[in-house]
């Protein structure tokens, strides 16, 4: 007897109308009724189709010229079993159906497919998936064996219709074949978990997650319920049902909301799906959903740390450990720190710990845990949470608590895993309640890698390895932890942090000038970054004003090392070795200025330098355009971590002398967009080399967009046509642009917006362009300041994933910064030009 029996090209036989007319309806009312919503809904979808499958059942077995009449149990020797997600009774809007016909062998092959074909057909019909197979239990077994797929599958068997008898019979030998089994089979099933997170990523942080695939999704949930039953280890029970529930509903939701079988929530989705749950909005319905997967994967953590456990305790026998090791690996114990030991891997409490009696027991042994890069055991957070809960710390924290929290910070990356289990145990918004407004909270921003509480963690992971550059490592360590917590409120998170940072500074036991630190490094977190980016680093305003924002050469050394550490947590996007260079040559700057160093003025000693002029001469010789490009690689700086201090890809510095006329920079801006080159930085100013006029220089740095640079030759000819008209440039960008429109599926970009950045410069005007990042940006902004008459005296390009901002130094005429009524007309302008 084969093991699958195919249906034929052609069915034997049809069901009767009214299981097809009956069941499309009823399925049709209970998905459209409003009342019915969750697991009842899930449950009676999935009653509801097991009547109709026995009614198939029923009337495929009978006699051919009875079938139409039939409507008594199906003949013995056959039984229709539900496996998977529908074997649960957990069927969703548009879930597949996991059908397993058993027989006893006794029937004939061309009468087994028969009666598959009257019950495949119908389902097929009405457009329903299904995954399906005809075996006897034997052959069940065998494929269960050969598949750890089908032996999962196996565990959720329940009867449908048919002989009750076999479904019962498989069930019992499919439990004990698992229970057999499952010291082999469980690390192949924790490999298929582990390559299925690393193919999907974290549903907890993803903003487009896959609710069944990715790590803390449902199939993480059944992997659990297969580990249970193993009898070799259970996952912590604590909301696991609830998460679980969470994201089934999530799933119904989006079924019927996109009318597909999809388990992947899309961001053009979410806010309808979040309506169809009654949330508030998209990012109520994300944070819902990533605390689900977050109770999900630590459960999942947990238990498999503790199927390892078992597993390796039984790979050696109990008398061969003692004559090997002198001891039984249970029963050792290696002292961490006070009260808190080593054992089996993990961090546990001592056999004389008194939580009870020790407040700072917690705080010891997650500190303990991390620095020896240990898990802490389930039962270790429990116990201290409880007595926490019952006798929290007192406020202000005695000294010994804050010091073994920053202890804990300073871990480095094994501080993650121990702060997610003091987060999963609800211990960290007991200690730090402010902390409840960050907790799971998402940030739509494509550059950030991380929800808002993780990123923190990330950033002191990250301000751990710079604490040898700092005189304070302990204020690193919190301003770390504490930058972005100002995101749970409206407004300016980085005022509204800096308050919030006062108060738990406060309340961890810092003094007031400690405090008054960490909340200015809060307050100013982003001051660095931004200037350094955005503002001309020449112009001595810009570097008065960061001078005057941090007050201090302590607090900026503190300021510089929480603005990498910040960065590196962020994305890939939001550091470079370039971003690195412009933030330390600011640094400096203002450290002379903070030490009393006069600041020379740049507009008297910048000189061209010896090629600069070269060009500037050659220029005004000839009339045309001159350029030159020199390839650089971009090093990290001298005191980068080891892990960034590899070279970036090879960056490109281009020179342009061209006698001045109006369309420059549109010109050249469009120029360098048709070659696919990214300008990083820009700067642009007028000389008189030999008295005949003034020549325009532009110094760009760009990057090639795909790793080839162009020839100078065609960039110069390219530049020729396009100053003289005879290269349409916006139309050839506004072509590209609407042929990469017809191949991107992009989310609906936000409107540009552009602003005065007012107080930024003495000797211009400073225009700020923020906009959805794209080929010839650049162009249309220069096109928009030449048409406004304004002179562009430098630009300071920053583009972050998918968005630019863009700052512009303009003066009038004349040379000096536009009047007021004048500087928002050219804002408006351009930001017209940009819609």
């Amino acid at each position: 007897m084969t093991e699958s029996v195919e249906p034929s090209a052609h069915p034997a036989a049809t069901a009767p109308a009214d299981a097809l007319g009956g069941y499309p309806a009823a399925r049709l009312r209970l998905l459209q009724d409003d009342g019915a919503a969750g697991p009842d809904r899930r449950a009676a979808l999935a009653r509801l189709t097991d009547d109709w499958l026995a009614a198939l059942l029923a009337e495929a077995s009978a006699p051919a010229s009875n079938r139409l009449a039939a409507r008594g149990p199906a003949a013995p020797g056959t039984a229709l079993v539900a496996v998977g997600g529908y074997g649960r009774g957990e069927l969703s809007p548009r879930s597949d159906l996991d059908l397993l016909l058993l027989h006893d062998g006794r029937a004939a092959p061309g009468d087994l497919a028969g009666l598959a074909d009257r019950l495949w057909y119908p389902v097929w019909d009405l457009g329903l998936d299904l995954d399906h197979s005809v075996r006897t239990p034997a052959e069940a077994r065998r494929a269960a064996r050969d598949d750890l797929k089908v032996q999962l599958g196996l565990l959720d068997a329940r009867h449908v219709a048919g002989d009750p008898a076999l479904t019962t019979a498989l069930r019992t030998a499919a439990y004990t074949d698992w229970r057999e089994c499952a010291p082999r089979r469980l690390p192949e099933l924790r490999e298929l978990c582990q390559q299925r997170a690393a193919r999907q990523g974290e549903l907890q942080y993803l903003l487009e997650p896959d609710l069944k695939e990715a790590h803390g999704g449902l199939r993480d949930a059944t992997a659990l319920r297969a580990i249970a039953a193993s009898w070799l280890a259970d996952a912590p029970r604590g909301g696991l049902e609830a998460a679980r529930t969470r994201l089934l509903d999530t799933r119904d939701a989006l079924h019927l909301t996109t009318g597909r079988a999809t388990d992947r929530l899309s961001l053009q989705e979410q806010d309808q799906v979040a309506g169809a749950l009654g949330l508030l909005d998209a990012d109520a319905l994300l944070r819902r959903t990533y605390e689900s997967a977050r109770t999900i994967a630590y459960a999942a953590d947990v238990t498999w740390r503790e199927v390892s456990r078992v597993l390796r305790a039984r790979s050696v026998k109990p008398v061969l450990r003692g004559l090997l090791h002198g001891r039984t690996d249970r029963g050792e114990r290696s002292p961490l720190a006070d009260g808190v030991v080593e054992l089996d891997g993990e961090a546990v409490l001592a056999r004389t710990a008194r939580p009870e009696r020790d407040p700072v027991l917690l705080l010891r042994a997650a500190a303990a845990a991390a620095q020896a890069g240990l898990p802490l055991a389930t039962h270790a957070i429990r116990r201290c949470a409880a007595t926490l809960a019952a006798a929290p710390l007192p406020v202000p924290w005695p000294a010994e608590a804050r010091e073994q929290l920053v202890t804990l910070l300073g871990a480095g990356a094994h501080t993650v895993p121990v702060w997610e289990a003091l987060e999963a145990e609800g211990v960290i918004v007991r200690l730090l309640p402010d902390w409840e407004r960050v907790r799971c909270r998402p940030q739509r921003n494509p550059v950030h890698t991380w929800t808002v509480d993780r990123h923190l963690v990330e950033t002191a992971v990250r301000a751990a390895a710079l604490t040898r550059r700092v005189h304070r490592p302990d204020l690193l360590l919190v301003a770390a932890l504490l930058h972005d917590i100002g995101k749970g409120w409206p407004g300016d998170h980085a005022v509204a942090g800096e308050t919030i940072a006062r108060d738990v500074a406060a309340r961890l036991g810092f003094g007031p000038g400690d405090t008054e630190v960490i909340a200015a490094l809060v307050r100013h977190h982003l001051l660095l970054i931004e200037t350094a980016t955005r503002r001309d680093l020449d112009d001595p305003e810009t570097v008065g004003a960061v001078a005057d924002a941090v007050g201090s050469p302590g607090t900026l050394e503190l300021l510089h090392a929480l603005t990498e550490a910040d960065a590196l947590a962020t994305g890939p996007a939001a550091w470079s070795s370039w971003r690195a260079g412009l933030v330390s040559g600011l640094v400096q700057r203002v450290a002379d200025r903070l030490a009393g160093e006069p600041a020379p003025d740049p507009r008297g000693t910048d000189a061209p330098t010896a090629e600069q002029e070269r060009l500037a001469v050659e220029a005004a010789r000839t009339g045309g355009p001159v350029l030159a490009l020199h390839t650089r690689p971009e090093t990290a700086p001298p005191d980068a971590a080891p892990a960034d201090a590899d070279p970036e890809p090879v960056g490109v510095e281009l020179l342009i002398a061209v006698p001045d006329q109006p369309g420059v920079l549109p010109a050249a801006a469009g120029v360098l967009a048709l070659h696919r080159l990214t300008v990083r930085a820009a700067d642009l100013r007028t000389l008189d080399p030999i008295g005949q006029g003034p020549v325009l220089l532009l110094s760009w740095r760009v990057a090639a967009e795909y790793g080839s640079l162009p020839e100078a030759g065609r960039l110069r000819a390219d530049l020729v046509r396009a100053l003289d008209g005879s290269l349409d440039v916006p139309g050839r960008l506004a072509e590209r642009e609407r042929a990469y429109a017809r191949r991107s599926r992009a989310a609906l970009a936000p409107p540009p917006r552009v602003t005065i950045a007012a107080g930024s410069s003495r000797t211009a005007t400073v225009i700020e362009v923020r906009a959805q990042d794209a080929h010839g940006l650049l162009h249309r902004i220069g096109r928009a300041l030449d048409a406004a008459g304004v002179a562009v005296r430098s630009a300071h390009i920053s583009t972050l994933g998918a968005n630019a901002v863009d700052a512009f130094y303009v003066t009038g005429p004349d040379g000096t910064p536009l009047p007021d009524a004048v500087a928002p007309k050219v804002a408006e302008a351009v930001e017209a030009a940009l819609q």
